[in-house]
């Protein structure tokens, strides 16, 4: 089997289980070159107005690097944020057999692809709901993707976005997005017990808990959520807020301006503390709008607790992972009063409907683990030419 040179931006709390996963349980010899320390060191998120790091171990179990980055301001939030001028040295010296690359748009990327070191393997999750790019920028990706031996996609709007970009379909590979379903177990007993006392603590015993949990950023629409909320909750019903970000203001206005409102705020949420958040709530929402959410990962989380989900028409994963009446309830995402239909519907749903929508997210989640992400690489890696 192909040694793999594995880049990536910095280490990432969905990707280092996925890591350890593959060196525990496939013969893969893959290292993984990281281009920025974010998350292991403490450092500022703009989106999120705070500092902090993740309080889980996202280095170990699994052969990595760093490598120097010469940024000035180093960061995924413009193109010259990752620019590591050793990198196709130090990949060349690791001598792979291929490379996986996750993403495009930074100097560092743009180097490697342009001198490749070995046959390059593409990861990403973009889409075109609601909008696709400029005929330029068409043109462009759809040379750029040509450059890569084999694509792997995680969903069906992101296979769109290849397939309308030119990338064949025997270059296609289906490895999911997916996550560290162990953290998120249902079975688990002692998120159970916090979320019952976190219950407890915010007054929430006995209503049925919409969640909100992420960046409040104006493309995640938490404002709307809200003004959703407040037009069809009853005194049976709660909305809970975890997270941080620029609408913070908004939403605690918003809030205090109807006091009768069951709604609530809690701090950024470290990843340890997150499946307590999720085993609090009876409907998980994700109201994006835009090309902003990708996937949402978030929603993986939520269902391997056998949480439904309300999701709008351009959360990249809704086509996969939320079905109406199956698993959740989706809407327009630029239609706010459609937002507040689906939240009042979701609020009014007997209770044996909320278990039968659970169930089912657990058994759809089942096909979003670590060990069909890993195939689908593996098959992509398979379909390369002899060396």
């Amino acid at each position: 089997m192909r040694r793999l040179a594995i880049v990536l931006s910095h280490p990432v709390q969905y990707y280092s289980p996925w890591f350890r996963w593959m060196r525990a349980n496939t013969a893969l010899e893959f290292r993984v070159f990281y281009l920025w320390d974010f998350g292991v060191t403490a450092q500022r998120d703009p989106q999120f107005g705070a500092t902090f790091q993740w309080d889980v171990d996202l280095l170990a179990g699994y052969d990595h690097e760093f490598v120097p980055n010469a940024a000035r301001d180093p960061g995924t939030h413009h193109f010259g944020g990752l620019d590591n001028p050793a990198l196709g040295a130090r990949v060349r010296a690791w001598q792979p057999g291929a490379v996986l690359l996750f993403g495009y748009a930074y100097r560092s990327h743009l180097r490697l692809i342009l001198r490749p070191p070995a046959p390059l393997i593409f990861r990403g999750d973009s889409h075109l709901l609601g909008a696709g790019p400029s005929w330029l920028k068409r043109f462009l990706l759809g040379r750029l993707y040509a450059r890569f031996a084999a694509v792997t996609y995680v969903g069906a709007a992101n296979r769109d976005y290849f397939r309308a970009l030119g990338v064949p379909a025997e270059k296609l590979f289906f490895a999911p997005h997916s996550v560290n379903a162990a953290h998120f177990n249902p079975t688990d007993p002692a998120p159970a017990a916090a979320a019952t006392a976190l219950r407890g603590e915010l007054g929430l015993a006995g209503r049925r808990v919409v969640l909100f949990a992420g960046k409040f950023s104006a493309a995640k629409q938490p404002v709307a959520l809200l003004q959703a909320f407040l037009q069809v909750a009853t005194p049976a019903d709660a909305l809970v807020f975890v997270g941080d970000g620029q609408e913070k203001a908004r939403l605690t206005a918003l809030a205090a301006a109807s006091p009768a409102a069951c709604v609530r705020f809690l701090p950024f949420a470290n990843q340890s503390e997150m499946p307590a958040r999720y085993r609090l709530a009876d409907i998980f929402v994700l109201p994006s709008r835009g090309a902003y959410e990708t996937w949402g990962l978030a929603v993986n989380e939520a269902m391997h607790l056998g949480v439904p989900c309300l999701v709008s028409d351009r959360v990249g994963c809704q086509r996969d992972l939320v079905q109406p009446g199956e698993t959740g309830w989706v809407f327009p995402a630029e239609d706010p009063t459609e937002l507040t239909t689906a939240l009042g519907a979701a609020l009014r749903a007997p209770v044996e409907e909320m278990t039968r929508l659970g169930r089912n997210a657990l058994a759809t989640i089942g096909g979003y683990t670590y060990q069909q992400t890993s195939a689908g690489l593996l098959q992509a890696l398979a379909s390369l030419p002899p060396a």
